[in-house]
C-alpha cells in the first residue's frame, strides 16, 4: 500500500536484531525514546482499568486489572478523540511527568477499515487527514513516544481503487513527514498487517510505495493473534524483499493476544491468551508491545457477537488472562 522514499543521504542503520544488515533511508532520528524514558506508559484509563475501577465486587475484577489494565499498552487516537493536538499533547505530557514512554496508534486515515466495516470512518477527506496527522504530531512535539502508523491501511488495498490506493499512498507518506518534521523523537512505525494475510515480498512492495523508507520500522499483528515466532519469521522474510529497495527497517509485534497463537480467525475467536507484556526487544523484535487492550472487541462477531468495536468485554478479557 505504500512506495519506499530513498534519501540520498541514507545513513547506516546497523545490524537488525533479527540479524539482517540494514541501510535505513532517510535521515537518522535525534534520538531513540527507549533510552529517554525509564519504561512504557500504562494508561490510567484504559478500557479494563475503567471497567475494573467500576465493578470492584465483581470476581473477575482483580485478575483483569493486575493481567490487563495494569499493564503498558497504546491509546488510539482517532475521529472520537477532539482536538488531536490537545488530546496527544496531553497524553504524551502526562507520560513524560513520570518519564514514561507512550504508545499511541494514529488511527483516522479516509475509508478506515473499508473491507471488513466492523470500525469503519475516519477523516472526511485527504485535506482533513493531512491537517489532523499535522496536529497529531505537533501535539507530541519534542517529548519521547511511539506512534503505530493506521493500522489496516496496507492491508486493506484489495477492496480500494487505484486511485483511492495512490491518495492513500500521499496520505501516510506525508503522515511520516510531519512526525519526522515535528516529533523528532518519536518512533513512527506502519502497520504491515500480520503473516496470515498478505505475502511477504506484496506487502514489502506496499510498504515501500508508501514511504516506510522515511519512518522508523513497520509494525506487526496489531488486533490479532499470531505467534510472536510466526511474526519475527514474517518481519524477516518482508525484510529480505524490502532490501530490494536498498534498505531494511526494524519491525515491532503485537504480543497483547497472541499467546495461543491464532485458529485462523482474526475477528474475536475463543480460546485465545494474552501474550509477552510491553517490553524492549524480544523474539526477535526491536520491541513487542501491548497496541490492542485483551478484552476490547474486534466488532459484532465470534465471542463479541453483539458487541461494537473497541467495546470492552470483561468475560472476553477474563478468559484471555487463562487461555480459555
Amino acid at each position: 500500500m505504500r512506495k519506499s522514499v530513498r534519501a540520498a543521504s541514507a545513513l547506516l542503520a546497523g545490524v537488525l536484531t533479527a540479524g539482517l544488515a540494514a541501510i535505513s533511508a532517510g535521515p537518522a532520528y535525534a534520538a531513540d525514546p527507549t533510552t529517554m524514558t525509564s519504561g512504557f506508559y500504562a494508561d490510567p484509563d484504559n478500557s479494563a482499568l475503567r471497567w475494573a475501577n467500576a465493578n470492584p465486587g465483581d470476581g473477575r475484577a482483580a485478575a483483569i486489572r493486575t493481567s490487563i489494565a495494569n499493564t503498558p499498552a497504546a491509546r488510539w487516537f482517532g475521529n472520537w478523540s477532539g482536538d488531536i493536538g490537545s488530546a496527544a499533547g496531553a497524553y504524551v505530557g502526562r507520560a513524560d511527568s513520570y518519564d514514561k514512554l507512550p504508545i499511541l496508534v494514529a488511527y483516522n486515515i479516509p475509508n478506515r477499515d473499508i473491507c471488513a466495516g466492523h470500525s469503519g470512518g475516519g477523516a472526511g477527506s485527504r485535506a482533513a487527514y493531512d491537517a489532523w496527522i499535522a496536529a497529531f504530531a505537533s501535539g507530541i512535539g519534542s517529548r519521547p513516544a511511539v506512534v503505530v502508523l493506521e493500522p489496516d491501511a496496507l492491508g486493506h488495498e484489495s477492496c480500494m481503487t487505484a486511485d483511492q490506493i495512490a491518495e492513500r499512498n500521499a496520505m501516510l507518506k506525508n503522515a511520516i513527514a510531519q512526525f519526522k518534521a515535528k516529533a523528532p523523537n518519536t518512533w513512527v512505525y506502519l502497520d504491515a498487517g500480520n503473516p496470515g494475510w498478505i505475502g511477504a515480498s506484496t506487502m514489502a512492495q506496499q510498504l515501500a510505495t508508501a514511504g516506510v523508507g522515511g519512518a522508523h520500522g513497520f509494525v506487526l499483528n496489531v488486533s490479532n493473534y499470531f505467534t510472536t515466532d510466526q511474526n519475527t519469521s514474517y518481519g524477516n522474510a518482508v525484510n529480505s524483499a524490502l532490501g530490494s529497495y536498498g534498505y531494511t527497517k526494524p519491525f515491532v509485534i503485537d504480543t497483547s493476544r497472541n499467546g495461543n497463537g491464532s485458529n485462523g480467525q482474526w475477528c474475536n475467536p475463543a480460546g485465545r491468551r494474552i501474550g509477552t507484556p510491553s517490553q524492549r526487544g524480544g523474539g526477535g523484535a526491536e520491541m513487542l508491545l501491548w497496541i490492542k487492550i485483551p478484552g476490547e472487541s474486534d466488532g459484532n462477531c465470534g465471542v463479541g457477537a453483539g458487541s461494537s468495536a473497541g467495546q470492552f468485554l470483561p468475560e472476553v478479557a477474563y478468559k484471555m488472562i487463562y487461555g480459555y
